[in-house]
């Protein structure tokens, strides 16, 4: 009886640390803050001090869903806040590449577009008589 007891606490203790480990899997994921933009097959999460490729996966095209209504130009970036685990990238490009595990939040952009000057036919003509 005794013996059945030590097996059945020995069993429980090492499953209990297998679960351990694969939890430690998960913490390994950081919280990352940066601009997020996917554009075609690439995608960039850029924050003050770092650029990293994203990795392209459902979750990662999940954001880009949620990040689409809030562009307000095709190349703009919109700030995220997300979980994703840091890897230095085997292929060509970034020096380092995101796996995006979790989406935390996902807000407006808040700085103003660049201003674009839009010409008129009035410049045009003294742009060409300028030429001339």
């Amino acid at each position: 009886m005794k013996q059945s007891i030590l097996l059945v606490t020995l069993c429980l203790i090492i499953f209990s640390c297998k679960t351990e480990k694969s939890e430690n899997n998960d913490s390994e994921a950081s919280l990352i803050r940066g601009e997020f933009i996917l554009i075609d097959d690439a995608a960039v999460l850029k924050g003050k001090d770092f650029i990293y490729g994203v990795v392209i996966d459902d979750i990662t095209k999940e954001l880009a869903k949620k990040v689409s209504p809030l562009q307000r130009e095709e190349y703009d970036m919109v700030p995220v806040v997300v979980k994703g685990i840091i890897k230095p990238n085997p292929q060509q490009g970034w020096e380092e590449i995101v796996e995006i595990k979790e989406i935390v939040g996902v807000s407006a952009p808040t700085s103003e577009l660049p201003t674009k000057i839009k010409s008129t036919e009035n410049e045009e003509n003294t742009n060409d008589s300028l030429r001339k």
